[in-house]
């Protein structure tokens, strides 16, 4: 690996992860950093081991990720741009076995259920673990014919592992959205194209705050593309809101919505304004016709 970390990118989960993936799909140039957990990968970032990170944050039959909206705020980063990488499962084995000597399949718990008709088909018993690269690299070492793992292609690769089947998602959409961080935010000019910003904020303690909050981006015609709330802090009585709008703060409609936004909100905190990625300006034309 390369000492100059300008040329490294870090991310959560071991090397064949679906990050690693999507860290060498949107920047080959790099080498990737393996992280043992999402703290760990902020913090390789945040403390210069890494020039960039690559965070999942939603997939599209699992929903989004655990813990990475309590980790983005006071994380201290900001968000430059966005990957959405389809998931392509393979079953994967050592070398000579076939797919009839299989009996257990291994793999993290959302590649298992999004694998649920192939592995009932197939008449195998799958075993949860903790994530698909690790369990490939499991499988690799006990050297059995009869237990499988569900991985990538890249973690069959590294792991001397051999595909018995490509495409065995139940779904074929199935893609998960990454977000690409930076210790410094890079902006884009508000005339560079289709961009979208993530903020994060708390609606004041009265009656209806949100509907008043989110009435400004109707009245001003911003989309809207995402917003999720999670429990902020121990107690059960206040929300913090993640949201994701297609626009630049300095457009005029976006800047006048959050004006708005801001009156009835007690703290408003922009995570990042970036490039919208193809896959969503494609998907959004798909949806149109």
């Amino acid at each position: 690996m390369k000492n100059d970390s300008q040329k490294i990118i870090a991310f959560q989960g071991m090397p064949g992860a679906y990050s690693d993936l999507a860290c060498r799909t949107t920047r080959p140039e790099m080498d990737t950093l393996p992280c043992r957990s999402f703290e760990d990968t902020f913090a390789a970032l945040r403390d210069g081991h890494a020039a960039l990170a690559m965070i999942p944050i939603e997939n599209s039959i699992a929903g989004r990720v655990a813990d990475i909206h309590h980790l983005m705020p006071n994380s201290g980063l900001h968000i430059i741009g966005e990957h959405f990488q389809p998931i392509d499962h393979h079953l994967l084995a050592i070398e000579g076995a076939h797919l009839s000597d299989i009996t257990h399949v291994h793999s993290h718990i959302h590649a298992l259920n999004q694998c649920r008709k192939f592995i009932a088909e197939q008449g195998i018993e799958p075993v949860v673990s903790v994530d698909t690269a690790g369990a490939a690299q499991q499988i690799a070492k006990r050297g059995d014919k009869t237990q499988a793992v569900i991985a990538s292609e890249l973690a069959g690769e590294i792991n001397g592992l051999v595909s018995l089947k490509a495409g065995i998602e139940d779904d074929d959409h199935n893609t998960t959205r990454f977000l690409i961080m930076s210790r410094d935010a890079i902006v884009p000019h508000p005339k560079a194209g289709p961009c979208l910003t993530s903020f994060i904020f708390r609606v004041r303690n009265v009656p209806a705050a949100l509907f008043k909050a989110m009435g400004g981006f109707a009245t001003n015609g911003v989309n809207m593309t995402k917003l999720e709330s999670y429990m902020a802090g121990h107690q059960f009585v206040a929300a913090q809101f993640y949201a994701d709008i297609e626009g630049h703060p300095e457009h005029r409609n976006v800047r006048l919505a959050m004006e708005e936004l801001a009156f009835f909100t007690r703290e408003v905190k922009i995570l990042g304004t970036y490039p919208a990625h193809p896959y969503r300006l494609q998907n959004t034309n798909d949806t149109r016709d």
